[in-house]
């Protein structure tokens, strides 16, 4: 019989240890505020005036946490979420409660013909989104006319040194909010192409969701894993992608098979993804302005080949 603990030991010790030699965002979780209970959205519509009553029912969830924020106390939030509030933002849903559930649109929803879901990793929160959104506009951006990119802030991130990283508890349940989101965003958007964009953990929500998941790409970047032993075992019919950043600690993470672990690295042979230079930046880095990671991610979305 397997010796779990023994094996989950070397690789929280390989994580901290990166953790330490490397500045990673949101060392620990934001603690806790109060935030409302979301009202009901308005369904979800491709339509430039149906989109504009979800866009605006979004942020008046962001002014009511900003609200609560400030009338408990929390200023730091409450300005944060002022910002956020701001009329050109897009927001598809938004729940200030738990570290913060956000679904935000870059580029013209109505029109686009390409849209990319950002799944982000460990220790994304209210307190740490404007990394993830400043990804996303970096590759709205990069896609040009026809494109657009959907930040998927959509569940309980754990924190990057924890025993929740060790395990596919967290991505196990958000996988179904995650598949019910894309399928319905395939449903008011018949004939877009959709790729699902992966980083860190938010790979292994990706990989549990993947199963039966009608999209055209699904690119797994700074992966531990995909929580799967093959893009076989994924069992989608998505063209499956993966890269990593020359100067990524998750190199270092031993992979341990599943359920012990998230299964083979995805850049190896063994795994059968397509392999796409990412450079030579480290875990934050995929979508950063100007590095080889984001232009080869945006030619995968537009269906272009990446470059060496």
């Amino acid at each position: 019989m397997i010796d779990v603990n023994r094996i989950r030991r070397p690789l929280l010790t390989a994580l901290v240890g990166a953790a330490i030699a490397v500045p990673v965002p949101g060392a620990a979780r934001p603690s806790a505020v109060p935030a409302p209970v979301p009202a009901a959205l308005p369904p979800l519509t491709a339509t430039a005036a149906g989109l504009a009553a979800r866009y605006a029912a979004g942020r008046r969830e962001v002014l009511a946490a900003e609200r609560t924020a400030a009338a408990h106390g929390d200023r730091r939030r409450a300005a944060a979420l002022r910002v956020m509030a701001d009329p050109g933002r897009r927001f598809l849903s938004f729940d200030g409660r738990d570290g913060g559930r956000v679904v935000e649109v870059f580029g013209d929803l109505a029109a686009a013909r390409r849209i990319a879901v950002v799944v982000p990793g460990a220790d994304t929160s209210l307190d740490k989104y404007g990394l993830l959104r400043g990804g996303a506009r970096r590759l709205a951006e990069a896609l040009g006319d026809g494109g657009a990119v959907v930040t998927w802030l959509g569940y309980a991130t754990p924190r990057t040194v924890s025993l929740d990283t060790l395990t596919t508890a967290l991505a196990d349940e958000a996988a179904p909010a995650l598949r019910t989101f894309v399928r319905k965003l395939a449903g008011v958007k018949p004939g877009t192409t959709i790729s699902l964009l992966c980083h860190s953990y938010g790979a292994v929500v990706c990989g549990r969701a993947a199963p039966g998941l009608e999209v055209a790409h699904l690119v797994l970047y700074g992966s531990p894993g995909a929580g799967a032993d093959d893009v076989t075992d994924l069992r989608t019919r998505a063209t499956v992608w993966a890269g990593r950043g020359g100067g990524d600690w998750i190199g270092r993470v031993p992979h341990l098979p599943v359920p012990f672990g998230f299964g083979p690295d995805p850049v190896t042979p063994g795994f059968g993804a397509r392999v796409f230079a990412a450079g030579d930046g480290g875990h934050s880095d995929y979508l950063k302005a100007g590095s080889v990671s984001l232009a080869n991610i945006a030619r995968i979305v537009t269906g272009e080949a990446p470059r060496a």
